[in-house]
This record gives C-alpha cells, sequence and structure tokens, in this order.
C-alpha cells in the first residue's frame, strides 16, 4: 500500500528514519515516498496491460514539478486543469501529446497557450467552451482534437462534493446536447471532435460506477452512430484512509477491460488518488497538551491550511507518533491547530498514544489534496516538501518565510 514502516518502534519512509529528517528540517512537512508513487502508478499499468491506456496523472492531486517529472520521467501522461498546470506540465518535461486539459472555466490565454503547445485533447465541458476553442483555433490557424465531456448522471458512493458524474454539477455535457454536437461538428472546422470524456468523481470504493458510466457512453455511441477514436475513463479509484475496502486496480481492470473487447479505441486514465494519496504524509509537533473538564487537546503545529481536507471533508486521516518506542498509554483526544476556527481540526475524538510537548506525529494518506490544497490562512507560510527515493532525501519545495506571505503586496496607483 505504501512504504512508510516502522522499525524497532520507528517511523521509515522507504530507507529513511522520519526522526533524522525531522531534526534537518523545520516541522511541519510533506515527506513522499518516490517508490509508492511508482508502486501504484505500475499497478495500474500491469493490470490494465489488455488495453494499454494512456495513464494522465491528475495534476491537481499533488502538483509539485518533482513528482510530476518522476512519473513522467516512468512513462506517465499529465491530466491538467489550468494555465497554472499547464505550466507545471512544461517543466515537467512531459510530451505535449501527453497532456489533456480538462475544467469547466478555461480562459483565453489557457486556451491560446494549449494549442500553441500542441496538448493532445481539451476535454470540453459546454458548448460555449467548444465555440471559444473553434474561433481561437482559427486565428491561430491550428486544427484541435476535441473530446466531449459527457455526464452520465451515474451515482458514486463518495462525499457530495467531489461527485462529478450527476446532472445537478457543473461538470460535462447531457447525452442530447452531444449528440447534437456530434451531429454539427462540420460547424467546426478548425476542430477534430473524435473522441468522449467522462469523470465521475473521487474516491470512488468500487468498480461498477465506472462500468455503468462507460456503457452508457458505449450504448450512446453506438445508438446514434458515433465514430469516436478514443474514449477518456477519468479517475477517480479511491484508496484506503480508515477501514475502507477499496477497489484494487485488478478488481477495476477485471470489471472494465471486457467491455473495450472487438472496439478499436484508444483508453485514457485520469488517476490522481490512487497513484499520489498513501505517498505522502505530514509531519508535525505538538506544542502543547490541553487537558479540559470536557475532553482532551494535542495541539500540534500545523493545521487547516497545511491539510483542509479534514475541516473540509470531515475526512479521516491516520495519526500516529513518529515514535512508537516504550510507549503503550493511549488517550482519547481533538488533534487541532493553531489556527482561530474551530473548525481547525485533524482528527475528532482519536484514540491515540499518549502525547507531550515536542513529539512528533506523522499525519498519513496526504500525498494526494494536501499541499496543492494548502494556502497562507492565518498568515501562516506554506510548509516545506521533502521527497525520499530509498535512501536519498530531497527538499523538493522550501518553507515559505515571513518575507514570502507579503513579497507580492504593493501599494501601486493605477491610472485609467
Amino acid at each position: 500500500m505504501h512504504r512508510f514502516n516502522y522499525k524497532k518502534g520507528e517511523l521509515f519512509c522507504e530507507n529513511v528514519q522520519v526522526e533524522k529528517i525531522a531534526q534537518k528540517i523545520e516541522t511541519p512537512f510533506y515527506l513522499y515516498s518516490a517508490n509508492t508513487f511508482l508502486d501504484h502508478f505500475r499497478k495500474l499499468q500491469d493490470a490494465l496491460r489488455e488495453i494499454n491506456p494512456l495513464i494522465c496523472f491528475s495534476v491537481k492531486s499533488n502538483s509539485n514539478v518533482a513528482v510530476l517529472r518522476l512519473l513522467v520521467k516512468n512513462g506517465a501522461g499529465l491530466d491538467i486543469v489550468s494555465g497554472g498546470e499547464l505550466y507545471r506540465a512544461r517543466l515537467a518535461g512531459v510530451l505535449p501529446k501527453k497532456v489533456v486539459f480538462a475544467g469547466v472555466g478555461k480562459t483565453d490565454q489557457e486556451i491560446k497557450d494549449a494549442i500553441k503547445w500542441g496538448i493532445l485533447y481539451f476535454n470540453v465541458e459546454s458548448q460555449p467552451e467548444l465555440k471559444r476553442i473553434q474561433q481561437i483555433a482559427k486565428v491561430l490557424k491550428k486544427n484541435v482534437q476535441v473530446a466531449i465531456r459527457i455526464n452520465p448522471d451515474v451515482e458514486t458512493n463518495t462525499h457530495e462534493f467531489i461527485k462529478t458524474g450527476k446532472k445537478y454539477t457543473k461538470f460535462g455535457i447531457d447525452f442530447e446536447t452531444a449528440k447534437l454536437i456530434f451531429k454539427n461538428k462540420n460547424q467546426f472546422p478548425n476542430l477534430d471532435i473524435n473522441s468522449i470524456h467522462i469523470h465521475i468523481g473521487s474516491q470512488i470504493l468500487s468498480p461498477a460506477p465506472f462500468k455503468k458510466a462507460i456503457k452508457k457512453v458505449l450504448e450512446f455511441v453506438k445508438k446514434n452512430d458515433i465514430s469516436i477514436k478514443t474514449l477518456n475513463i477519468g479517475g477517480g479509484l479511491g484508496i484506503i484512509y480508515s477501514l475502507e475496502k477499496p477497489q484494487t486496480a485488478k478488481d477495476f481492470a477485471k470489471l472494465i477491460t471486457p467491455l473495450f473487447k472487438n472496439l478499436k479505441l484508444n483508453i485514457i486514465l485520469e488517476p490522481g488518488r490512487f497513484i499520489s494519496g498513501n505517498s505522502g504524509i505530514l509531519v508535525a509537533k505538538v506544542l502543547y497538551k490541553k487537558i479540559t473538564p470536557s475532553k482532551n487537546f494535542l495541539v500540534v503545529n500545523t493545521a487547516m491550511n497545511d491539510l483542509i481536507r479534514p475541516s473540509l471533508y470531515d475526512s479521516f486521516h491516520a495519526v500516529m507518533p513518529v515514535s512508537v518506542r516504550g510507549r503503550t498509554k493511549k488517550i482519547k483526544a481533538d488533534i487541532v491547530g493553531p489556527i482561530c476556527e474551530s473548525g481547525d481540526f485533524i482528527a475528532k475524538d482519536r484514540k491515540i498514544f499518549d502525547l507531550d510537548s515536542g513529539d512528533l506525529i506523522a499525519i498519513f494518506g496526504v500525498g494526494a489534496y494536501g499541499f496543492s490544497m494548502s494556502s497562507n490562512y492565518n498568515s501562516r507560510p506554506r510548509c516545506a516538501e521533502v521527497l525520499v527515493n530509498n535512501k536519498d532525501i530531497y527538499i523538493i519545495r522550501e518553507a515559505e518565510t515571513y518575507r514570502d506571505l507579503i513579497s507580492k503586496e504593493t501599494f501601486s496607483k493605477i491610472t485609467l
């Protein structure tokens, strides 16, 4: 599952003791295992070998350029959703023809930059967006490949905020509108509308919703005699945070691979969390143990600005001491940060080893949507990111300073 393990009571990331890293790098910091990223990427490659998809890692889940380079070097494409992610993709050295661009609100500049660079596909989310891409492609005298993102209206058993395949969400195009687009695609002379994209959500534990969505799309294509060369089946495979029993890569492949039998289609997959989620921990320090008549609190030096998932989604992340050597006593406590919000918590009513000021903790399962969703709320500098590859340790993002917090603030008068 991941390469964070205890040896003689001490937590290791691959072959490096976490406490020794914390002696060199100020907490909090994100700590990633390079070989866990690669393990999960290769699991998908191996399981889906029969249909040989282009696996485009979802940059939004973990956008550090060093992480992207690691995956790209080992064969990954990239799934992007913004101009900033396009910029990161270029720095990561990915071939433009292994990049797909999704998102409901692409700006003119983002579209221009992506066309000029020569990305593989735009995943188009609306008719106005389709018209805009046509206008820009015409001005640039370019031909552009387009996939129509269809909203298949499929239910997924996941958090409401990360469902993207139901008809009431902002994502994708309904079947009837998609039918009209394919029927009238000659109205877009600079666009090769030759593919379909679906993405039904995130942290999906069962392959059944994927199968249902894919079948609906394939039936739509057959019924309306639509010719496509690529089907992008999106991402969203869930991982273990606590007691979940998610599909494995083999489970997923076993159910969906037969759907493509005898179909001459290129397949694209856009995993993010499945590859990155369990590849990272957040290392922090206990500041105070606060005992009250109501409950116990462990106040730590990381907060919702570093990891917002518990506050935003009420998500579970395992929390363990970096060293469990000699520890036996456990207490029930809320693990909270210094931010002035009652919503600033890492865990609530969690049974954990009794800890005191100065003790280090590891928060697990934060490689996806951890640092990439962090902020400077309460004027807290964002923390460092560190990557371990076997015995080698790399700082892949330095911690911000107070000066960084105000580096872009100014008082410059604008004349209209």
